[in-house]
């Protein structure tokens, strides 16, 4: 597999901020070439890759008015550069926190010096923020960090060099600590039934690591294909992880052979795994609406929402989007639980609820008038689906739990490791009966 020719920085007209080329091998217009093959597709029929009669290939992504594209004269890793343009994106937030046009304008120097740590002959190279900005002093951008005695001789270029780039030496805390948080998205469509269409679940762990020295850490999972491996039978709910991606400090061998996730963390936040389980769940929520037209010029809404997790469990700040005829108008709530707004913007009034516990059920009524001048798109509401937006601590439902966390140095200290479970919506949808 052949890396990236070159790369170039346009702005929303396809003209060039930045450009640089690694190997002399393609025409100086080429960008112009691309331009035009974009105009060839609208926003629908666009691909991220695309090839030209002469055999380049062209692989960009779109970042608020900006596009990154990269050129491959031979056979791309495609996944690899789109890898690296995100990772560019990620890095130069880091460093202007807006990534726009006028922040490229205004920072070409560092953007430059970037790219020529970042790529090596087009192959990507060192993309960790905290190893590049001890590369890039440009005054105006350099990090002002109160710096410790025992850093004071970080050597830049033996962490490069070193297999661990992620982490360096020389790190103290006064108390050392390590924080998981398992944070699940629920994407669900359910049907006018209360049937579940699809399903999906959308999760990640992520670290805060506050330890000192260089600790090994070891985290066991409740993981399906562990208990499988051991010939033994998981207590409680296993797990089947079958699409899962883990940060680059994880020693990926250790868990293909063991199941074990072991690794040396990176100093401060980061994701240590994403995952996704194509599973049928059990519905967070119900939500049924009976619809009575009381006039030409009233409609009425009874609303009952459910929650079928557990009592033990609470669902916080609650909102359930409802929708209504686009030409509604004096809208007259009642409920005994939360508050109602009418939302003219969205075409749908919110129903919001601070706390919802387990196995609760809860009513709310709505009345609105309606216009005798029937708008064309009055029942168009009919086919929108409700919405719903929550958080539920100390929950996940998929039942991934850690099952241990193992902190160890050679110094041998103590360590406190602290995990804390989250189920969030992602695209909760139920279809209106």
């Amino acid at each position: 597999m052949f890396g990236i020719s070159s790369i170039y920085i346009l702005d929303q007209k396809g003209r060039v901020l930045i450009s640089r080329q690694y190997r002399n091998e393609l025409p100086a217009n080429i960008h112009e070439t691309f331009n035009k093959k974009l105009l060839e597709f609208d926003e629908y029929t666009q691909k991220p890759v695309m090839i030209d009669k002469d055999g380049y290939t062209y692989i960009f992504i779109r970042h608020n008015n900006l596009i990154f594209m990269t050129v491959c004269s031979q056979n791309a890793n495609c996944l690899m550069i789109f890898s690296f343009l995100f990772r560019l994106v990620q890095v130069l937030q880091e460093y202007f926190v807006n990534v726009e046009e006028e922040s490229i304008r205004d920072n070409f120097v560092v953007v430059y010096e970037l790219l020529d740590e970042m790529l090596d002959n087009g192959y990507p190279q060192t993309t960790e923020f905290k190893i590049l900005k001890e590369f890039i002093k440009t005054e105006s951008f350099q990090l002002k960090e109160k710096k410790q005695p025992e850093q004071s001789n970080f050597n830049v270029v033996a962490l490069v060099s070193n297999k661990i780039s992620w982490r360096k030496e020389g790190i103290k805390y006064k108390k050392n600590e390590v924080f998981l948080d398992v944070i699940e998205k629920l994407n669900i469509l359910i049907g006018q039934q209360g049937n579940v269409i699809k399903s999906e679940i959308i999760g990640q762990v992520q670290v805060k690591c506050m330890l000192s020295g260089m600790p090994e850490l070891k985290l066991g999972l409740n993981d399906k294909a562990f208990f499988e491996a051991q010939g033994r039978q998981a207590k409680s709910r296993a797990v089947e992880f079958d699409d899962i991606k883990f940060h680059q400090c994880v020693r990926l061998s250790k868990f293909e052979n063991e199941r074990v996730i072991q690794f040396i963390p990176p100093d401060g936040d980061f994701e240590l795994i994403s995952y996704r389980l194509d599973i049928r769940v059990k519905p967070l929520f119900s939500v049924d609406v009976l619809i009575e037209r009381k006039s030409a010029t009233k409609i009425e809404f009874l609303v009952k929402a459910k929650s079928n997790f557990k009592p033990k469990s609470t669902a916080n700040n609650v909102e359930i989007f409802v929708p209504v005829p686009d030409d509604a108008e004096q809208p007259q709530f009642r409920t005994a639980h939360g508050s109602v707004n009418y939302m003219p913007d969205k075409e749908a009034m919110c129903w919001s609820i601070k706390q919802f516990g387990g196995q609760r059920d809860f009513m709310m009524n709505a009345v609105f008038h309606l216009p005798t001048i029937v708008s064309p798109n009055r029942d168009k509401f009919q086919k929108m689906p409700i919405n719903i937006t929550f958080e539920i601590p100390y929950f996940t439902v998929s039942g991934f739990q850690v099952r241990y966390l193992k902190i160890q140095d050679k110094s041998g200290y103590n360590a406190l490791p602290w995990v804390r479970y989250i189920t969030q919506n992602g695209e909760y949808q139920i279809r209106m009966s």
